[in-house]
């Protein structure tokens, strides 16, 4: 039936388009110089994602509206090779080319994907990617260590504003849709004199969600209320020197109510859990032009208070015998400073008789991650403080060896270390240095770009602080990544239809394992031992590509696919079965979006989005697996002088899919815990609206 859709809406777009292509004038025709002047800003130097030697894919802020987003979880299923798993109420978890984690419980964890905003590193806190006043979403695949270290053996997301000042457009924004949804947006900024300019955002999310709780009867239990702001000031402290100030400020307090027996959104919970985030986040970056270049200082501090809780037992007190009943709640105060210098060389300062253009810094991140987890079956409430630092310094260097031909090299040497302590008397103490980087050559021919690369990327040590993990198992080694990859960009056969693409094979060392242990209670019930372990290897390769075609001036079409084979191998499972080759989890082996817009009349847009995305692994510890699903999303954007009135539907078909799974174990004594069952966190349904954006 799909794939029958999927073709029937390509026929349907392709006559429209040419039956009235030219019904469109000058301001909505569609040009293809818009993706070759992409600005890529997660990068040493200013560059466009043409002249970029990596996989990536940046959407702007056109594109992003088009999702009608809430949360990056909105966006990701539409970037090849990208996936993600829900922690509680948002889709905080991604994976990149099927490296990424899955969840986090009492253990500490080291991301293995960045999460970057504007200039504050949430790494391992992706509930805060909230989208607003958001100028692009950029995303790369593949280890970015010299830029990042130790959060992107497996690749960055990066999340960037709207510029501070006169030059982004001031608006107010507001959505309604069913489930009782509905957003409100808004941003202005200007100049203050002639050096200095602000920019304020605010935005508010609120929906009662999918979920039915037929015990309490209430249908807001997983609910979505979500509050941010932005604040930012940019100017001229003197003729060479400027400076950006930006404060960010989340509130999030949403429902946690995903799990019922049945798989059906109906669920029995008489404690429904929550999933609370509070951030108080600010940074400064200071930019001063010298003879050799730019000297730039950027410090910033974030404060996270984090809660999060679910009823364990998924029903009622007296639904299961003996009395079985579970609430388990998480609290986290994280505190995060980082300090970086960078000197970034101008012309005058290149090396080797002006041929090469080099980038030097150092940078420092310390956070410190206090845990109180409160849990029926506990004795006592758990405590713990875990407290890592990262120190690295790092260079790049960009070499022009004729017109035609760059050689990129970059390296990054870091130094991790942490301190563990909880009220189960386990201290533990670590202290390592790693080295990543990477090796890229670059051809340029005309509007041709080939690249080829050879990168490493590198994930921290770690243990597991549960009192019941054995000995063997406290403690899993570092993890490294080596990436090799060959890619073009540019015109494919016409100017009319631009390509990205890339082939990737990675290597990975000591992979680290997500995976858990079921154990019996005293009461008969199961409970749970989250574990990490190491791997011999893994093995990730696969392919992307990207196409954006101009078909007409009125009509544009985008089209991604990405492929993705991952295994681990040499490794037992903590119920002891042994692996001599698996999937890995969050993997799957096919990701695949198509984009179609098409300028109806000179006030009329017609859009349709399809993210389609093959079957694959929740975990590496059980087999439940989350099947084919594709989505289609569509819209119609109506505009009039300064307003912009949309009509959407995502989900159209309301097709059922899964954003987390579990197996392994049974939580039914309607069959007396005899089966073991699958159990998912299912994704939205169909939900529709209108969006209504006046720009001043």
């Amino acid at each position: 039936m799909y794939k029958t859709l999927f073709t029937l809406t390509l026929i349907a777009t392709s006559v429209a388009a040419y039956g009235q292509q030219q019904s469109a004038n000058a301001d909505t025709t569609i040009s293809n110089t818009d993706i070759e002047r992409i600005v890529v800003t997660g990068d040493f130097r200013q560059t466009t994602l043409d002249q970029l030697s990596a996989s990536a894919t940046i959407l702007n802020q056109e594109r992003l509206s088009s999702r009608q987003p809430t949360h990056i979880d909105s966006v990701l299923n539409s970037i090849p090779n990208v996936n993600f798993a829900a922690g509680a109420s948002r889709g905080r978890f991604v994976q990149i080319r099927g490296i990424g984690e899955r969840s986090q419980f009492a253990e500490p964890i080291n991301p293995s994907v960045s999460f970057i905003v504007d200039e504050f590193d949430f790494s391992g806190l992706a509930a805060a990617g909230l989208i607003f006043d958001t100028k692009q979403l950029e995303v790369y695949r593949g280890p970015q260590a010299t830029l990042y270290g130790t959060g992107a053996l497996a690749g960055a997301v990066k999340l960037s504003s709207n510029d501070v000042g006169s030059d982004a457009p001031d608006y107010v924004e507001a959505r309604v849709g069913n489930k009782d949804t509905y957003r409100i947006e808004g941003a202005t900024g200007n100049d203050i004199g002639g050096d200095w300019g602000y920019r304020v955002a605010l935005v508010h999310n609120s929906s009662d969600g999918f979920v039915e709780n037929t015990f309490l009867g209430r249908s807001d239990t997983n609910n979505i209320d979500e509050t941010a702001l932005r604040f930012a000031v940019e100017g001229h402290v003197d003729e060479r020197t400027t400076l950006a100030l930006t404060y960010r400020w989340y509130d999030i307090d949403n429902g946690y109510d995903a799990f019922s027996l049945d798989n059906d959104n109906r669920t029995l919970s008489d404690e429904p859990g929550f999933d609370e985030h509070q951030t108080h986040a600010v940074s400064a970056r200071s930019t001063t032009e010298t003879a050799a270049g730019d000297l730039i200082l950027i410090a910033t501090h974030a404060s996270h208070n984090i809660a999060y809780g679910y009823d364990e037992d998924w029903t009622f007190t007296g639904f299961h015998p003996w009395g079985y009943t579970s609430f388990d709640a998480y609290y986290r105060d994280v505190d995060t400073q980082t300090g970086e210098i960078r000197f970034v060389s101008n012309e005058s300062a290149a090396l080797f008789d002006g041929i090469t253009d080099w980038t030097i810094g150092v940078f420092y991140k310390n956070t410190e991650e206090q845990l109180l987890r409160q849990y029926t079956y506990l004795d006592n409430d758990f405590a713990s403080e875990y407290t890592p630092t990262t120190t690295a310094i790092y260079a790049n260097t960009e070499s022009r060896i004729n017109n035609n031909l760059v050689l990129v090299a970059g390296l990054r040497l870091e130094n991790y270390d942490f301190d563990y302590a909880d009220n189960n008397l386990l201290t533990r103490a670590f202290d390592t240095t790693m080295v990543g980087g990477k090796v890229a050559l670059q051809y340029t021919q005309g509007e041709h770009f080939y690249y080829g690369s050879i990168s490493r990327g590198y994930k921290g040590a770690g243990f597991n602080p549960d009192s019941r993990v054995n000995d063997e198992q406290r403690f899993f080694d570092e993890e490294y990544n080596w990436n090799y990859e060959i890619g073009f960009k540019g015109p494919l056969m016409t100017p009319e239809l631009i390509a990205r693409a890339a082939l990737f094979y990675m290597d990975r060392k000591d992979t680290q394992v997500s995976d858990f242990d079921v154990i019996t209670r005293d009461d008969g019930t199961a409970g749970f031992v989250d574990i990490i372990d190491n791997a011999d290897l893994g093995t990730n390769k696969g392919a992307e590509i990207e196409l954006s075609w101009f078909a007409t001036d009125a009509w544009q079409v985008d089209a991604s696919v990405g492929y993705l084979s991952a295994t681990f191998e040499g490794y037992t499972l903590a119920d002891g079965t042994q692996v001599t080759e698996q999937r890995q989890a969050q993997s799957p082996k096919w990701t695949a979006n198509l984009y179609s817009e098409y300028v109806l009349t000179e006030t009329v847009l017609w859009r349709v989005d399809i993210d389609y995305k093959s079957e694959y692994r929740f975990s590496d510890g059980h087999d439940v697996t989350a099947p084919s699903t594709t989505l289609v999303n569509s819209e119609i954007v109506v505009l009039h002088e300064n307003w912009q009135t949309t009509l959407w539907v995502q989900n159209a078909f309301d097709r059922e899919y899964y954003t987390r799974g579990f197996g392994g174990f049974s939580n039914d004594p309607r069959d007396e815990y005899a089966f073991d069952e699958p159990y998912y966190q299912l994704g939205n349904g169909r939900q529709f609206g209108v969006t209504v954006k006046y720009t001043f």
